[in-house]
Formats: structure tokens, C-alpha cells, sequence
């Protein structure tokens, strides 16, 4: 593994989202590498509930390596990155085991929408999400579906169309996390809460985490990688693409 570190302590497994240099920018080999891990916790009976976090004290993650969706080429390599991605997603929401995100700092676009995508969100009093993503021409293709229902559309729409950034406090008060904790104590609580989930019957918590979730609609996953696939494929995406990495203000044209 390449973007992604895996502790397993007792009936508890911790995944860290290894590149802190990077603040913690999704690589493209996250997404399998998540998936592989989750699969292989699932097989093994030992463990009953998993921990996601971020390398360092500065982020959970900051989202999808801008930088290499550059490296997409045609639209078949956008859209199948886009699918990897929603399988990721879909993965960590619909594993028999609970998955509780310990948000150690900056939770930006793909990051803020893997905290969504976890049962319980613990966010550090340093903690910030966000998810900027029109900010290179693209939105967060799993957020959009999932945050309305979480924070509301209003909160979704800020977020979304202008950048706007949740300390920890706002977090909790929109529904985004349940608890606010020290930062020098988030692992221990999150560490607590995992082994207190383990502890319960899995078959229950598998059946009540799946009925919970039995509402949420997959076939929009479709509708959101076609979407994405088309705004990957535009100037703008290109050009805010290109201003990131080249540090200086986008010029959008909308086109």
C-alpha cells in the first residue's frame, strides 16, 4: 500500500491515510487500497469495527490529489476514476462493520465526503471540512448526494458554490460530526467508541447499520459519475486544474 497504513489492535482496526506531505491528498491508489483493506477486515472475524484517520496533526485528508487528474486522459479514464472513486464510497457505507471517522484536522473535498460516507464522524477540536471542489471546476460527486441529506441543502449549497469552511463547533451543530473532542484525546475516545461497537452483537449492528442505510438510493451513483465525467472533460475543469497547480487564480470561462 501506497496511500493507506492499516493497524489492526484487537477487535479494532485503524486505517491511516498515509501521505502527511501532502496533507493527506487521496492518491489514485487510495481508492482500491481502502476498498482491499475494508474487504480483508471484513474477513477476518477478529475484527468488529474500524477506525479511519489522518497521518500528522494538519488533516484528515485534503481531499483527491488535484494534481493527477491532470494525468486523465480521455473520458474513459475520467469516468473510471469517478466509478473507483463511488465504489469507495459505497464500500465504507455498506460494510457489515461500523466505520467511525477520528477528522484529526483539515477534511477537504474527497476527505469531508469519506466522513460522510462513515456511521460516526469524532472531529478534533482543530478540525475544519469543506468541499471546494468548484473551485477547480468539478463538485464533490458523492457529497452532492449525500450532504443534502446530512446538513441540508442550504448548508450543502454554501459549502458547495462557495468554499465556505465548518470549524468543529458547526460540525456538530449541522449534523456533519456527533462530537467534538481535544485534539491531543481524539484517538483515545475514537479507540474508546470502536471497542464499545465491537463489543455489541455484529449481526445486530450489521442488520441495524443496513436498514438504516436501506433508503439510500445507489442509482444516483450513475447519474453523479456521468456528471463528473462531463465537467472533468471541460475548460474550466482544465483551467482550475491547472491554476492549482500552478498557484495562481483560476480564470473561468464557463465552458
Amino acid at each position: 500500500m501506497t496511500n493507506l497504513r492499516v493497524e489492526v489492535d484487537g477487535a479494532v482496526a485503524l486505517f491511516v491515510i498515509d501521505a502527511p506531505e501532502k496533507l493527506n491528498a487521496m492518491g489514485r491508489t487510495f481508492w482500491p487500497e481502502l476498498r482491499d483493506a475494508l474487504s480483508t477486515c471484513e474477513a477476518d472475524e477478529r475484527v468488529r469495527a474500524v477506525v479511519v484517520t489522518g497521518a500528522g496533526e494538519k488533516a484528515f485528508s485534503a481531499g483527491g490529489d488535484i494534481a493527477s487528474f491532470a494525468e486523465l486522459g480521455d473520458a474513459t479514464a475520467k469516468r473510471a476514476f469517478q466509478q473507483d472513486c463511488m465504489r469507495t464510497f459505497a464500500a465504507v457505507e455498506e460494510s457489515p462493520l461500523p466505520v467511525i471517522a477520528a477528522v484529526n484536522g483539515y477534511a477537504m473535498g474527497g476527505g469531508c465526503e469519506l466522513a460522510l460516507a462513515c456511521d460516526v464522524v469524532l472531529a478534533s477540536d482543530t478540525a475544519r471540512f469543506g468541499m471546494p471542489e468548484t473551485a477547480v471546476g468539478l463538485v464533490p460527486g458523492f457529497g452532492v448526494l449525500r450532504a443534502p441529506s446530512v446538513i441540508g441543502r442550504h448548508w450543502t449549497k454554501l459549502m458547495m458554490f462557495a468554499g465556505e469552511k465548518v470549524d468543529a463547533e458547526t460540525a456538530v451543530r449541522i449534523g456533519l460530526a456527533q462530537k467534538v473532542v481535544p485534539a491531543a484525546e481524539l484517538m483515545a475516545e475514537a479507540r474508546k467508541l470502536a471497542e464499545r461497537m465491537a463489543a455489541a452483537a455484529p449481526l445486530a449492528v450489521a442488520t441495524g447499520k443496513n436498514l438504516v442505510n436501506a433508503r439510500v438510493e445507489r442509482g444516483e451513483f450513475d447519474h453523479s459519475t456521468a456528471a463528473l465525467t462531463v465537467l472533468h472533460s471541460t475548460h474550466d475543469a482544465a483551467e482550475g486544474i491547472a491554476a492549482f497547480v500552478g498557484k495562481r487564480p483560476p480564470r473561468f470561462e464557463g465552458r
